[in-house]
């Protein structure tokens, strides 16, 4: 088995440490700093189609949110607060700042839209642009929501289960809910090859 970390084409890829904990990352360019935020059940990866396109205009970050891929999982909280959107912004503006951006354009996909979208509200000073990507507001996902959607989109009510269920039943069988979200949703499956 390979212990060699997957990397985006002609980038440099390592952790930033930060009060919180690592934030993995890819960085490559130069110009001004954009963030690249992936969605669920991914990480920084599905941006390396993208992201060298963008290297001859920007510095560009592509980083695993907390909880996901190489960067650090923020223990669980009564609350759920420590896997908020709002302290994942958190610790990624940390992560920037390590890098030497106090400012920065966000870019995120489905979950890191949200998470984007967060940092955009609570540091409209450090987010000088933002696109989010894919996401709509939950309060109408739910609003909307009927069978076919509860059917279709799973996990949607399924992490919105108490603790422990959805950590049992995601632990349980990791590579199964991931095949299926990778097979099931929205994009094709050799969107996200393998490796």
């Amino acid at each position: 088995m390979s212990h060699e970390v997957a990397q985006i084409a002609g980038f440099e890829s390592h952790a930033v440490a930060t009060d919180r904990g690592p934030i993995f990352l890819h960085k490559g360019g130069s110009g001004p700093p954009v963030l690249l935020l992936h969605g669920f059940p991914e990480t920084s990866l599905m941006w390396h189609a993208v992201a060298p396109l963008l290297v001859t205009d920007f510095t560009v970050i592509a980083a695993d949110l907390p909880g996901y891929g190489r960067s650090y999982c923020p223990a669980d909280s009564p609350d759920h607060a420590s896997m908020s959107k709002r302290e994942m912004a958190a610790a990624l503006i940390a992560a920037m700042r390590r890098l030497g951006h106090d400012r920065f354009a966000i870019a995120g996909h489905d979950r890191g839209g949200r998470v984007a979208y967060r940092a955009a509200l609570d540091h409209p000073d450090i987010i000088t642009a933002i696109a989010v990507l894919d996401v709509i507001p939950t309060v109408d996902v739910w609003d909307r929501a009927d069978a076919r959607l509860s059917l279709a989109f799973w996990p949607f009510s399924l992490l919105a289960q108490p603790s422990p269920l959805p950590e049992r039943l995601l632990t349980a069988a990791p590579d199964a809910i991931v095949d299926n979200a990778l097979s099931q949703w929205g994009s094709p499956p050799e969107a996200s090859p393998p490796g």
